[in-house]
Parts: C-alpha cells; structure tokens; sequence
C-alpha cells in the first residue's frame, strides 16, 4: 500500500446540463461548478466546508465522500459556481413578464404609492428567477469525487517524497549507530580503568588502606568498577535504537495509515538518543549522540505529515 502525505491540493469543475429553449428560466448558458480541496496535517481528521447556501444540502454527502477515503489531516472544500453568461443580459420569456406583471398589479392594488419596476429591476427578476441551483448537487458532486481523487494522487506522490526522505534519515541513523558500537569497549575499559585509579587515590587519601584487608578493597574495587561500567556502557541503547529503525523501515515499505504508529516510535528513538547522550562517558559518544537527535528530529518533523 502507498504511503499517503496530509499535505496535498487539488480541483476540478462540472458543467450543468444546459436549461432547455422552452424553460422560463433559461437564458441560453451553463453552469460550471468548480471545487477546490485543500489538505494541511493534522492530528485528527478535521473538515470545513465553504460553499454557496443553495448547495450547504450537499454537506452530509460530501462529508460522507470525505471520510470514506481521508483518515487524517485538516481538509477545506470549497466550491464555487459560475453561470456562462453571468454577466450577459437576460432574455426574458412571456411566461415571466406575464407572472411579473400579474406580481406587480396585486402589489399596486395593495400599496397604490408603491413605483412601478424598472426595466433594470424586471431583468434582473427574470435573470435570478428560475430555480438553477436545484440542477447543481449533480454536477458538484461529480466534481467533488473527482477532486477528492486528485488530492488522493497528490497526497501519494508527496508520500513517496517523505518516504524517501525519512529512509535516508534512517540510514544515516544506522550509520552513527554502526560508529557507536566499535567505540564502546575501549570506552568502557578506559573509564574503568579511571575509576580503579581514582578509587586508589580516595583509598590512599583516607588512610582506609592501611585498616582493611587489601583483598577485601580490590573485591570491593572491582565490584565497583563493573557497575560503573554497566552504567556507562550504552550496547542496549544502540540495539533498541536499531530495533526502532528496522520497524520503522518495515512500516514505510508496507504503507498504509502509519502516521499514528511512526509518531510513537519517534518518541522511542528520541529517547534513546537521550539516554545515549546522558549515558556517555567520552566526548566522541558525545558528539555522536548529538547527531542522532538533530536527525530524530529530522525524522519527528517529516513524520508529522504522514497520514
């Protein structure tokens, strides 16, 4: 399955069946239709919808439409509507003058100082006076699936981008790991090593050789030097962090809804990071863990956009 991005954009138009000769309404055009669909991350799936009141009937269907193919991710919709000769003037039928006429003679009879229509006001009556809006749910609806369509293509393709990203950041996770690991012996024997001489100094300070049996100081020396030695070796670190990689890598192949689940092993190599860098007992771990979380956090900020 593809790895979808939250980010993407895309629109597309539909045109009414033109109002037939015959139809008081019909001034000779089309409507066009066009919707617009805007995709940003986010944590939960979040729609909004703006559209003209004649259409707010569609809302139900095209939130239906949109979380049957969308999980995450902030989504705004627009949809705009646009008659072919909008600006042209209208030709009115007998059928509406006739309906006008009548309109304004029982006004008149009732309010006898109302002014009679202008020529402007009667075309502009006959212009807005058939029922067109009805004829769009079709075509905007047809350009919703095809749009909603378009942001599924766009949102691939910019999932294939961040996976590509986030497999080189992987890789270059795996190659300061594969620089750790060599260090850690010598590291570890060094230290040690300092902590037995600075364990002889203290002892030498104190006096406390010359009234403990040497035996029992070099068992309580050693004993010592092994558990600062476990404190300061960072193996387990270097193998969860590879553990968290590898599943990483494996989720990026599969694709899917992966979003949710890269957000929370982020969270662990971070950690990782964290305890490598506070665990570190030489300038060079040091340097290497400071590398590690500028690239989790590489990672953290790709992944956000993941669906």
């Amino acid at each position: 399955m593809p790895v979808y991005s939250m980010t993407g954009y895309a629109s597309a138009s539909s045109q009414s069946t033109p109002p037939s000769e015959n139809s008081p309404a019909s001034s000779g055009g089309t409507s066009t239709v066009s919707v617009e669909i805007r995709s940003v991350n986010g944590r939960f799936l979040d729609l909004g919808f703006r559209m003209p009141e004649d259409l707010r009937g569609l809302e139900p269907a095209l939130r239906e439409l949109l979380t049957a193919k969308l999980k995450r991710g902030k989504i705004e919709l627009r949809i705009n509507t646009q008659r072919e000769n909008e600006s042209n003037w209208p030709q009115p039928q007998p059928e509406q003058l006739n309906k006008l006429a009548r309109l304004e003679g029982s006004v008149q009879n009732w309010l006898p100082k109302a002014q009679p229509l202008s020529v402007h006001e009667a075309l502009q009556w006959c212009k807005g006076g058939g029922n067109v809006t009805e004829k769009l749910d079709e075509p905007a609806m047809e350009a919703a699936k095809a749009c909603v369509q378009g942001l599924l293509e766009a949102r691939e393709r910019e999932g294939e981008k961040l996976v590509a990203i986030l497999m080189e950041r992987i890789k270059h996770l795996r190659k300061l790991a594969d620089a750790a690991e060599p260090m850690l012996p010598a590291i570890v024997q060094r230290q040690q090593q300092r902590f037995l001489e600075r364990w002889q100094e203290a002892l030498a300070s104190t006096g406390a050789a010359q009234t403990i049996p040497e035996e029992n100081l070099r068992e309580r020396a050693l004993n010592e030097a092994a558990a600062y030695a476990i404190r300061i070796d960072v193996a387990e670190e270097l193998g969860r962090l590879r553990a968290h990689l590898e599943e990483i890598a494996r989720l990026l192949k599969k694709g899917g809804e992966i979003g949710k689940r890269l957000d929370f092993l982020i969270q662990e190599l971070h950690r990782e990071a964290n305890t490598l860098g506070s665990k570190a007992a030489a300038l060079e771990l040091t340097n290497i863990s400071v590398e590690m979380k500028v690239a989790v956090e590489q990672l953290r900020e790709q992944v956000q956009n993941i669906e």
